[in-house]
């Protein structure tokens, strides 16, 4: 009785501790999150679903390994809403750049570690034409600036100087005029890094998670489908394709290569946005209906479905863009490729496109063809006639029974005057008076 009692209670003790030993007996875990491109909306989009999944997972950590030149400013400021919002740490490995906005996000991690040879800084606001923001732009960028540094407890100055080139910091060697860019020392100095690294492990042993489970989350090749086909570079091309090639195909008998190199861009262009988040499904319907008005012009009198298709198409580009300033200038470049494309094919290949011959004229009546504008009565040159009317300077001469129609050289000729044919301009037959002498 007495062993039972004895077993009874290690089998009580067992399960009370055991939940105890199995957690300890899990491994850590630490998400390792690429950021080496520039910062755009695709980014954020991978990043919150990176984040997404190590919550979902438990982690221990998040390392976020950095090489970035910037990107756009709204985009990074959501980028950083996620790094405050999560509960898990939050590691900045810059490896290389962490530049612009990149200097900005990594101000938002718990801990920054750097390679012997990164660089952190240079954070000027520029516009979508490559040139310094206007004054309003440059105060917010800064003000973000110096809420990240105060955010992660660091000198708001740093932050400052490397947005605002009047600050001077002779530590750095930064003098009126130049942003600040900190090496890797450097950013030691400033407190802007805990730590010089040579490899991921290096930030592992750190942060006292050297033998951690390391889950390397990487884009999928949809997600770097999306990033490039989003980029404002390519968004321009991928219009102007899509715009030529459905120019190509209306003016063109059945359905070929344009008409599916038009479309496959265009579906692109929708695609890699609604990945991105920026359209949703009520751009593309949109966009559908307007493909369907353009193609009922061509039955269709009047232009009024012409017009609303257009506009219709119009406003599912903006609709699914990032910004309105960045899609205006790609739907102008790809209006001005159409529009040269549609010169170029009405000039050389018009007459051999049956949709041409409906809009164009393509007959001629000319001179080869047996049309003439007017008679030219070349045998009327030196002939005399009367004076039918006064000539002031055009009136009326006859010769014979033929009554036509004739101007002076200039001067008044009165009626019933003798007058000689000088010369025959078409329809025009100019005359002069005789003189007595000359009868």
């Amino acid at each position: 009785m007495k062993k039972l009692r004895i077993s009874m209670f290690v089998l009580i003790l067992l399960s009370v501790l055991l939940p105890f030993f199995s957690g300890n007996a899990q491994n850590e875990t630490v998400y390792r999150i690429p950021l080496d491109d520039v910062v755009e909306k695709a980014l954020f989009t991978f990043l919150a679903q990176s984040i997404d999944e190590a919550e979902e997972n438990n982690a221990d950590a998040i390392i976020i390994e950095m090489d970035t030149p910037g990107g756009v400013v709204d985009d990074a400021e959501n980028i950083a809403e996620l790094l405050e919002e999560t509960s898990i740490d939050v590691i900045m490995y810059i490896n290389n750049r962490a530049l612009s906005a990149g200097a900005y996000l990594a101000l938002y991690a718990d801990q920054i570690y750097m390679s012997p040879n990164a660089t952190m800084g240079a954070a000027a606001v520029i516009d979508q034409t490559g040139n310094a923001a206007d004054e309003k732009a440059r105060s917010a960028w800064a003000a973000s600036m110096r809420n990240a540094a105060e955010y992660s407890g660091r000198n708001p100055e740093i932050a400052l100087a490397m947005v605002d080139d009047s600050i001077e910091l002779p530590q750095f060697g930064v003098e009126a005029g130049e942003l600040l860019t900190l090496t890797s020392s450097e950013a030691i100095e400033a407190e802007y890094a805990e730590g010089i690294v040579n490899s991921l492990d290096e930030v592992l042993e750190a942060i006292n998670l050297a033998d951690a489970e390391v889950i390397s989350v990487e884009e999928s090749f949809l997600v770097k489908l999306a990033r490039f086909i989003t980029h404002p570079i390519v968004v321009p091309i991928l219009l102007s394709i899509g715009s030529l090639g459905l120019v190509v195909e209306l003016y063109s008998p059945g359905f070929g290569i344009p008409g599916f190199m038009g479309i496959s861009a265009l579906l692109l262009f929708f695609y890699g946005h609604m990945i991105v988040g920026l359209a949703g499904f009520e751009a593309v319907i949109l966009f559908i209906i307007g493909l369907i008005l353009l193609v009922a012009e061509i039955f269709l009198p009047f232009g009024i479905s012409g017009i609303l298709g257009g506009l219709a198409i119009l406003g599912s580009l903006y609709l699914a863009g990032a910004d309105v300033t960045q899609i205006s200038i790609s739907i102008l470049i790809a209006l001005a490729v159409a529009i040269t494309g549609m010169v170029v094919i009405m000039k050389f290949f018009g007459k051999k496109l049956r949709m041409f011959n409906k809009i164009i004229l393509s007959d001629s009546t000319s001179t080869e063809k047996g049309y003439v504008s007017s008679v030219e009565r070349r045998e009327l040159v030196g002939q005399l006639a009367d004076t039918l009317t006064p000539l002031r300077p055009s009136g009326t001469i006859v010769i014979g029974d033929e009554r036509l129609d004739a101007v002076s050289e200039g001067n008044f000729i009165d009626r019933n005057r003798k007058v000689i044919i000088r010369k025959v301009e078409g329809s025009r037959i100019v005359v002069r008076e005789l003189k007595e002498e000359e009868m």
